[in-house]
C-alpha cells in the first residue's frame, strides 16, 4: 500500500545517515511547474511570477538514465507543480520512464481537477504505478477560501476522482488508487469525513490523513490568515510523524525542478536550497554536492544555524 511506501521514504535508514550518500530509492520531477490553484497553505504562493514553461523532455530523458544507473528505484512525475497542466509530457514521461529505462516505481500525485478520464486512462496505459489525489476542502466554501479558485473546481476534481476509478477498473489496468487530505479540527474535520465517505473512499485503495505542512515556512502568514495551525517542516503523514531533524527530504529523496535543479528541500518553490544545476552536472555528482554534504553534516549535528534550513518553521 501505498503508505508503506511513503513510511519507508520518510525514515532515514542508518545506511543514509551519512552526509555523503548512495543515490536515493526515490525522486521526484517537476513536469510542470504550474498549478490551477492558489491554495493558501502551498510554497507555490511564494512565487513573484508563475512560471510558464515546462520541463525539457530530453533533460528529463538524460537525468533520469542517469538515476536509474546509480539505483533509484521510484520517480514521481511531479514536485510542486500540477503535472496534469500538461498532459501529453506527463504520460511521454510515463511512457519512457517505464518502457525505456524499466523505472521499477512510478508514481504521481494531482488535485485531479485536470485529471480528466482520457488522461487518466493515457497515464495508466503508460504503466504509471500509484496515482494519489489531494483531497483537501470539504465543501465549495472551503475550497473557494483555501484553494483561492472557483468552487466548479471542486466538484470537478471529484467527478474525475470517481472516473479514474471506474477507467481503471474497466480497462483491467494496475495502477493503485490513493488519496491524502488535511487533518482538521472539530466541526472542519467532520465535514471532511463525510466528504470522503461520500465521494472519495469509495474510489481509491487506499485514504491517509496528513498534517497542515508549513511549506518551508513560506506560507506562515497567509495559514495564520486562514486560521490554520501548521505542523513544523514536513513530518510526513500523521500516523508516522518524523523528528524534524535530520529532515528526511535532504537524505532519502530527490526533488527536481522543471528548470533541472536539484533541491534539498520537498517544498523549495523558490530555489532557496538549490543543491545543483542538471542541466551542467550529473544528479550523482548534484546529489553529494560539497553544499549539499555540508548542509547534511549539520542536520545530522541536529544543528542548522547558519544554513539555509535555519529559516524552516521546525527550528
Amino acid at each position: 500500500m501505498i503508505t508503506t511506501r511513503i513510511d519507508a521514504i520518510t525514515r532515514i535508514p542508518e545506511a543514509y545517515r551519512h552526509a555523503t550518500l548512495p543515490a536515493p530509492k526515490s525522486v521526484k520531477i517537476e513536469i510542470s511547474p504550474r498549478c490551477n490553484y492558489r491554495c493558501g497553505f502551498c510554497a507555490l504562493r511564494s512565487r513573484a511570477v508563475q512560471p510558464k514553461w515546462d520541463m525539457d523532455f530530453q533533460l528529463f530523458k538524460r537525468i533520469t538514465r542517469e538515476m536509474r544507473d546509480a539505483g533509484v528505484e521510484e520517480i514521481g512525475v511531479f514536485y510542486l507543480g500540477e503535472s496534469f497542466m500538461n498532459p501529453r509530457l506527463l504520460v511521454d514521461c510515463i511512457d519512457y520512464l517505464k518502457h525505456e529505462i524499466t523505472m521499477p516505481y512510478v508514481f504521481l500525485t494531482s488535485n485531479a481537477s485536470m485529471a480528466f478520464p482520457e488522461a487518466i486512462e493515457a497515464c495508466m496505459k503508460a504503466g504509471l504505478d500509484s496515482l494519489k489525489w489531494s483531497v483537501n476542502a470539504a465543501d465549495e466554501t472551503q475550497f473557494e477560501s483555501v484553494m483561492g479558485v472557483s468552487k466548479k473546481l471542486f466538484h470537478t476534481a471529484l467527478e474525475n476522482i470517481q472516473a479514474g476509478w471506474e477507467v481503471r477498473n474497466s480497462g483491467g489496468y494496475k495502477t493503485g488508487l490513493y488519496a491524502s487530505s488535511i487533518r482538521y479540527d472539530g466541526e472542519q474535520q467532520q465535514k471532511m469525513e463525510q466528504l470522503l465517505d461520500e465521494k472519495v473512499r469509495p474510489y481509491v485503495d487506499e485514504h491517509y490523513w496528513l498534517p497542515l505542512y508549513s511549506m518551508g515556512a513560506f506560507a506562515v502568514q497567509r495559514e495564520e490568515e486562514l486560521g490554520y495551525r501548521p505542523t513544523a517542516g514536513n513530518q510526513g503523514r500523521l500516523e508516522a510523524l518524523r523528528e524534524p531533524l535530520p529532515c528526511w527530504s535532504a537524505f532519502t529523496e530527490g526533488h527536481v525542478t522543471a528548470e533541472g535543479k536539484l533541491s534539498a528541500c520537498c517544498f523549495d518553490a523558490t530555489a532557496n536550497w538549490t543543491m545543483g544545476d542538471l542541466n551542467v552536472t550529473s544528479f550523482m555528482d548534484a546529489w553529494n554536492a560539497p553544499e549539499f554534504v555540508r548542509l547534511r553534516e549539520a542536520h545530522l549535528k541536529r544543528d542548522v544555524r547558519g544554513t539555509v534550513c535555519e529559516s524552516c518553521i521546525a527550528y
